[in-house]
């Protein structure tokens, strides 16, 4: 049986991204670093900019906005390699002050990374010991990025305002 060139038109239509998405070439790259957030001592990363009370709110209460710039390293001693920066903002937006929202960008500055970010976006509820965030766009490496992380809590000082926290972060680019 003999078909004609042009019936195979529609065929080729339907098979490109059937093609495409079974042989999908999107890399996944899996990371895991420390932030470092510190709201008091010598070595503040953080600080309130806006709440109920002014610059003197808690972060525990609700409504309170903080700007950060946390230091990230490769391991949860803050003398351990640094490989850039968190720098952003998260509200206390649960109202019995128990929960953040978060909107930050972890800026590489060092390693194969450098140059690159990755845009970081999601509830914390910092009373759990683990949990999920949205990693929502990128920069250089991890142009077109699209993934999760797992926020754990390594470190807390709550009377001091002070957090090292691990993120195990998966992303899929190309």
């Amino acid at each position: 049986m003999h078909i004609p060139n042009s019936s195979l038109f529609p065929l080729i239509i339907v098979a490109l991204p059937l093609l495409y998405w079974t042989f999908n070439f999107r890399k996944q790259t899996k990371l895991a670093f420390y932030v470092h957030d510190y709201l008091s001592g010598h070595d503040t990363s953080a600080i309130t900019v806006a709440g109920k009370e002014g610059p003197q709110t808690s972060v525990l209460s609700f409504g309170t906005i903080i700007a950060v710039d946390d230091p990230v390293t490769e391991g949860p001693d803050l003398n351990s390699k640094l490989i850039g920066r968190a720098q952003g903002m998260y509200i206390n937006s649960q109202l019995d002050g128990k929960g953040l929202h978060l909107m930050f960008s972890i800026i590489f500055t060092d390693g194969i990374y450098k140059g690159s970010t990755l845009e970081i976006q999601g509830a914390d509820l910092f009373a759990m010991n683990e949990r999920e965030f949205s990693i929502v766009s990128g920069t250089g490496y991890f142009r077109f990025v699209r993934g999760y992380g797992i926020m754990t809590t390594h470190f807390i000082d709550i009377p001091n305002l002070k957090a090292i926290l691990k993120l195990d972060v998966t992303v899929k680019h190309y």
